[in-house]
């Protein structure tokens, strides 16, 4: 009989179809899998005008050069800077003049209003690229029955799509690498247990299909 702590698992990996990570490759259930990759943002807003639509037309033809699909996924964690308004607080305390003390405590009172107006975001930006079996023919069919093949077979294409990707987030300017096991663990495990990290979210993803 199996016990509850078998049971547990067994019923997240139904819920999540992700039957193992190995080498950068996540395995999901049916013959499918997939790699991440993790993009550090710019900032956008702060370009000019001109930069801007550079940035937009060569975005549009990165998408247009593909011959995969992608999955664009944003998630939105709040930040909790209560720590941080702690230090603030202990800076105004020991400041050695009144000036400064008063600076320190105007901008303390600012962070404080401003948190309470508004929710401090933390955003993390990924592109998902999948692979099927079925994208190796027989071949592929064959290797399905091994675990370990299959994150072979599947790594092999998936990091020529990725380093397609990432090549053309180069040329937006955008750094970018392919997630490792442990990161790909962590990513998971705050998302299904988004209640022990103060509410992380996963925005509906952008799928673009060729």
């Amino acid at each position: 009989m199996k016990s509850s702590a078998q049971k547990k698992v067994a019923t997240t990996q139904r819920f999540t179809e992700i039957q193992d990570i190995i080498d950068s490759v996540v395995i999901l259930t049916g013959g499918q899998a997939c790699m991440l990759i993790e993009v550090k943002p710019s900032n956008f807003a702060l370009l000019s005008l001109e930069d801007q639509q550079v940035l937009l037309v060569s975005y549009a033809a990165l998408l247009n050069s593909l011959s995969f699909p992608i999955q664009i996924i944003i998630i939105n964690r709040k930040i909790d800077i209560s720590f941080y308004l702690s230090l603030l607080e202990n800076a105004e305390a020991s400041a050695k003049n009144q000036m400064l003390s008063q600076r320190i405590k105007m901008y303390r009172d600012f962070v404080s209003d401003l948190i309470t107006k508004n929710t401090v975001l933390d955003k993390k930006f990924y592109v998902a690229i999948s692979f099927s079996f079925l994208e190796k023919g027989a071949e592929g069919v064959s290797a399905y029955k091994d675990k370990n093949e299959f994150a072979k077979n599947a790594k092999n294409l998936l990091l020529s799509k990725a380093n397609s990707v990432t090549a053309g987030l180069n040329r937006l300017g955008l750094s970018s690498k392919i997630m490792e096991n442990k990161e790909l663990i962590n990513l998971y495990y705050e998302i299904y247990n988004h209640d022990s990290h103060d509410a992380a979210s996963a925005m509906m993803p952008y799928v673009k299909n060729k």
